[in-house]
């Protein structure tokens, strides 16, 4: 394993492939929560960079260990996303519908629980990259993770800022969008893991 340029390169490479699903996401967390605080924002960003940076690790892991278990549990992960953003995004639609268009900078519109099931539906087709990072050394396995961490970070942070500035603009619109943008992003990460 070489530290070159081709090795930072290709690990930010992936790093914008992998988040563009969590930049989606994001960008509907935006548009539920155009109050959002900038500690949120970053806060948010964050959880999503940490399960961008674990997914490949683990799947890393599993490839110099168990790599029979995760063959078969790689069939699975396109209806695990697609159950979790399913679940959110349906909740958001009907929490927008139920509550109104209100904006209360106090109560986050996103709860914890809600947060780290978008971590992971969004990064768990993240696994198979442990595949593609398999001939890596455990030290250039956790760079190139770090590396994916820290632009997912970035990525996520355009997205809710720009979620933030369109929200304001949506309104009470702006959940049921959101809501809508999840169940499409858990249908495309099926039908792509799928077919």
């Amino acid at each position: 394993m070489e530290w070159n340029f081709v090795f930072f390169f290709n690990s930010a490479l992936l790093g914008i492939g992998l988040a563009m699903d969590a930049f989606s996401v994001s960008l509907a967390n935006g548009l539920n929560d155009p109050c959002m605080k900038k500690s949120r924002v970053f806060w948010i960003a964050g959880v999503f960079a940490v399960f961008q940076a674990l997914m490949p690790l683990i799947g890393w892991i599993c490839i110099h260990t168990i790599v029979q278990y995760f063959h078969s549990f790689e069939k699975m992960i396109p209806w695990i996303a697609l159950t979790l953003l399913l679940y959110i995004g349906i909740s958001m639609i009907k929490d927008a519908k139920e509550e109104g268009c209100g904006c209360d900078p106090e109560v986050p519109a996103l709860g914890f629980g809600a947060l780290m099931l978008q971590g992971i539906a969004t990064s768990i087709d993240a696994l198979s990259v442990g595949f593609t990072i398999a001939e890596y050394n455990l030290p250039a396995a956790i760079v190139c993770a770090v590396i994916i961490a820290a632009v997912t970070f970035v990525i996520c942070t355009g997205g809710l800022v720009i979620g933030k500035k369109f929200g304001t603009k949506l309104a009470g619109k702006a959940s049921i969008l959101g809501g809508v943008i999840l169940i499409i992003i858990g249908i495309e990460i099926f039908v792509t893991g799928v077919f």
